[in-house]
């Protein structure tokens, strides 16, 4: 009967060992701040004016319209409500747009970061006002149709013209079209343009400059702009990512961001204090996208798990009752391990916005010794995160079988908007090689005496190989941060020693880091999985954890650690640290993991805490009622409007009628 809850998901929490609330206390950091979190998103879920029609049966224009109008009732809505505390506005943002981005999100993620960390004092009073009261709509203008990842890469010019003190804005290239930025295609008026800057006929590399691309009274292209929407993509179509191109638009030399470095009338370049300062929006991007590779595998795995306790399948037992589809261990050994990843990323997620805004506390004080390290540690952990994520998302959709394919279950819409994390603002293994050159110069400057901090500090010696024949206990957590330490160690060790082998053959530098290429970003990938393993050990320590909750969180960390360690065994066994029977061991422990878990499963994944209204899903509704649902989102489809399509009297009809006759 519908209202009900399910009776397997109702049993399925009635066996759990914990109460999720306390979890979900954990995850968010605090009973207050899960309060706030639930009122915000309330206050959109019981809003009429923020529910529409399904996008998935809505044309592309429909999807964009839609988002549009929504975006800005969101921003409206939000200034009567005085939602001004920013992790706030996030919260009531995610809950009005859900899995899609609303039409000002690059506006909000990069575009006003962008002013608030470049632009001088001067130059914030101009527009800052402006973007923040949404009287200009900005987008951030990077990547290229040729040129994505390599910044230096970039074509676009902005050539300074000291007679009229001017940069003249040129796309000198096909290639040099700016592509993909979200909001440039229809949305936008001002961008914040990535060009290289040229002075007296040489380059000074890439410099952010502020361009106001469309007119404030008809919002039509300015001149010598040409600009539009790039089409169709594999998902985020509710969103205009453009194109951009610029036939000698001029604009004020007080129109490039001189926070850091600027250009005076008479033509005198001034350099910033660090190259990597340019890059401060880049590094706040992909730390969000760490947290947001958490929050969408933590989706999945909250649909698959709750279908898979809902789905009843085929006969474990000849003439007993069909099981449920999670009783199967196969089920389990698909799900688990991405149960475990999603609260893993989930506390990297959280500890990596922490060590950005530390950072940026102290890049602000004039401390920029704290960027190698930041630029670092996004780079891998948004690689590693968003990969995971991908992989665990596609594997939740196929554990759910035929529905999983269904928009109704909301897999391919989360899978098809979250995917872009794996290649905006950086390609997974270009970012993996910008970490490794981290390590390599960390891990020399060890061998020339300096001592490590931070994140690297462990480099600073590959541990001794234990004594052949030491007993380990592999559930240990202690151990198994050992084991991830001395393998990200002992594999950047060896790839460095790789790298000094080629350049000793002859090779100059840049053939020898392409020979190493393979190793080293074997070696930046240990790095990031340790820094996640020992994150998520760290964060069980937590005083205030009471048993059942850490017991159950502690299984889930031994889960991802050793199925980690299981997976990369060869990696482990290479040097002989661990032995065979301590893999062994370690394949025994992740069974009887999963066994403790599979009571626990569903109770973890409401511990996410998401309503129904913002996981979009039929197939992991919190009440399981599944089959109803799914059926009557069937009937709703515009398909099935008429009984009769119109196509049928088009073509259909006089294609029958004409066979028939000639029987």
């Amino acid at each position: 009967m519908a209202g009900t809850v399910n009776p397997d998901l109702k049993k399925e929490r009635e066996n759990a060992s914990f109460h999720p609330e306390k979890v979900t206390n954990f995850l968010y950091g605090g009973p207050g701040v899960v309060k706030r979190k639930r009122e915000l998103e309330s206050l959109v879920l019981n809003d009429p004016d923020f529910q529409s029609e399904d996008l998935n049966f809505l044309s592309r224009e429909q999807q964009y319209e839609t988002q549009m109008k929504k975006s800005i009732l969101m921003v409206t809505k939000g200034e009567k409500l005085k939602i001004t505390d920013f992790k706030d506005q996030l919260t009531y943002r995610s809950a009005v747009v859900g899995s899609d981005a609303p039409t000002f999100g690059v506006h909000v993620s990069m575009f006003l970061p962008t002013l608030y960390g470049q632009a001088t004092q001067e130059q914030k009073d101009k527009w800052l006002k402006m973007a923040e009261k949404y009287a200009i709509i900005g987008t951030y203008a990077q990547t290229e149709m040729g040129h994505g990842t390599f910044l230096r890469g970039l074509e676009t010019t902005a050539t300074y013209d000291p007679t009229t003190q001017e940069f003249v804005i040129n796309t000198p290239t096909i290639t040099a079209y700016k592509w993909w930025p979200g909001g440039l295609g229809k949305s936008s008026n001002y961008c914040v343009l990535m060009a290289q800057l040229y002075i007296h006929g040489k380059s000074y590399g890439p410099h952010p400059f502020m361009v106001q691309i469309r007119s404030l009274q008809d919002h039509k292209p300015l001149p010598g702009v040409t600009v539009g929407d790039i089409g169709p993509k594999f998902g985020y179509n509710s969103v205009d990512n453009g194109f951009l191109a610029f036939n000698n638009v001029r604009i004020p030399r007080e129109n490039m961001l001189m926070k850091y470095s600027r250009v005076e009338p008479d033509g005198t370049y001034v350099k910033p204090p660090s190259t990597k300062l340019a890059y401060g929006t880049m590094v706040q991007v992909r730390a969000n996208i760490v947290m947001y590779s958490g929050v969408v595998l933590a989706k999945a795995v909250t649909i698959a798990t709750r279908y898979s306790c809902v789905r009843r399948q085929s006969e474990m037992k000849p003439g007993h009752p069909e099981p449920q589809v999670l009783d199967y261990v196969t089920q389990q050994y698909k799900l688990f391990p991405y149960l475990a990843a999603a609260y893993a990323f989930w506390l990297t997620g959280q500890t990596m916005m922490s060590v950005y805004t530390t950072s940026s506390s102290q890049i602000s004080k004039g401390d920029i010794s704290v960027l190698p390290e930041l630029h670092a540690l996004s780079a891998s952990l948004k690689a590693l995160s968003s990969a995971a994520a991908n992989v665990g998302m596609e594997e939740c959709r196929l554990a759910c079988g035929g529905h999983g394919y269904s928009h109704a279950s909301g897999l391919p819409r989360l899978y098809t908007n979250a995917t872009p994390a794996s290649t905006a603002e950086g390609e997974h293994v270009v970012l993996m090689l910008q970490t490794a050159r981290y390590l390599m110069k960390s891990y020399n400057q060890s061998l020339q005496g300096e001592k490590l901090a931070g994140s690297v500090a462990y480099l600073s010696g590959v541990q001794p190989v234990p004594a052949a024949g030491r007993t380990r206990n592999m559930l240990d957590l202690g151990v198994l941060c050992d084991a991830y330490r001395h393998r990200a160690a002992r594999v950047v060790h060896e790839t460095a020693a790789q790298l000094r082998s080629e350049l000793q053959a002859g090779k100059d530098q840049a053939d020898a880091w392409n020979a190493t290429s393979v190793d080293l970003v074997k070696a930046a990938t240990a790095h990031s999985q340790y820094f996640v393993v020992k994150n998520f050990a760290e964060r069980l320590t937590d005083s205030t954890l009471d048993s059942s909750i850490s017991d159950v969180l502690t299984r889930l960390c031994q889960l991802h650690a050793l199925h980690g360690l299981v997976n990369n065994s060869g990696d482990f066994l290479e040097d002989g640290y661990l032995t065979g029977t301590d893999i062994r061991q370690a394949r025994r422990h992740i069974n009887a993991l999963m066994a403790k878990l599979r009571p626990d499963a569903v109770a973890l994944v409401d511990a996410f805490d998401f309503p129904d209204g913002i996981l979009n899903s039929l197939l992991g509704r919190y009440d399981g009622n599944v089959y109803e649902h799914l059926l009557e989102w069937a009937k709703a489809s515009p398909l099935n409007k008429t009984d009769v399509h119109q196509s049928y009297h088009k073509y259909l009809k006089p294609f029958l009628e004409a066979n028939r006759a000639k029987l």
